[in-house]
């Protein structure tokens, strides 16, 4: 049998779901749409610029680069993780240096996590707002049953 993550031991029937962040998932999207990119531009440096850097050294930096955006995914809702995403924003801008196109691209993924990050807030806020409304609801009409709910008899 699989081994259980620590929310799949603590569940009980009845315990609300945990509400996941749209923020961590936008921004989880654009870091690993981000390292695709960075695999591709990584084979596109080392076939076009071979003789001007050492293939090892284009590899491992560019496949380096493509883990830590992956990696950083799983930092996101610590407080430091989207500043941490702002840093590989600003690398993937100055990968431009060995591949003039990456300005463009860096560029246009950078505008794609700040509106990520800005839709994500937002979105997060009128959720947790729902959320309080619709729990304010339920506790002041505790006989009506919401939906998927089961009506408590006396």
């Amino acid at each position: 049998m699989a081994k259980l993550t620590k929310a799949q031991r603590e569940w009980r029937p009845g315990m609300p779901r945990k509400r996941r962040s749209t923020k961590v998932m936008f921004a989880s999207t654009v870091l690993l749409l981000e390292a695709f990119v960075m695999f591709f531009a990584t084979l596109a440096v080392f076939g076009l610029r071979r003789g001007e850097f050492p293939p090892a050294v284009i590899l491992g930096v560019g496949i380096g680069l493509c883990v830590v955006m992956i990696v950083a995914c799983a930092f996101l809702t610590k407080p430091w993780g989207i500043g941490l995403g702002w840093i590989l924003q600003l690398v993937l801008i100055l990968t431009g240096i060995f591949e003039p196109a990456m300005f463009l691209v860096g560029t246009l993924f950078a505008a794609a996590w700040w509106y990520g990050i800005r839709t994500g807030i937002r979105l997060d806020r009128e959720a947790g707002e729902r959320a309080r409304e619709q729990a304010a609801w339920e506790a002041a009409h505790p006989e009506e049953a919401g939906p998927g709910q089961q009506p408590q008899s006396p």
